[in-house]
């Protein structure tokens, strides 16, 4: 992913709000399988940290994005932002 591209997606996330956290039980099935889930339906999403999760944000978007095959778009203290393209319901175009 160019420069470009993850600048449009930061664009896009800054309109969107993080629906999705993340306490201390760290990264579960569950959550693996929800994030999973909203990444097919959304393609961009927004994830929030809370505080009494022990795990680094950055830690946590880098070992989702490797789970999941999916992009890091950012990381900006307790959230971060990640993409994937949907297989089924592409709505978000990237520009080349």
């Amino acid at each position: 992913m160019t420069g470009k591209q993850r600048a449009y997606l930061r664009g896009l996330a800054n309109k969107i709000d993080a629906k999705y956290q993340l306490g201390k039980d760290g990264l579960t099935e569950s959550f693996i399988k929800q994030i999973d889930d909203a990444l097919e339906a959304n393609e961009l999403i927004k994830v929030h940290v809370l505080e009494n999760s022990l795990s680094d944000p950055r830690a946590i978007s880098d070992e989702l994005c490797r789970i999941l095959d999916a992009e890091g778009v950012q990381v900006i203290g307790s959230k971060f932002v990640i993409y994937r393209e949907s297989e089924n319901k592409k709505t978000i175009k990237i520009p080349k």
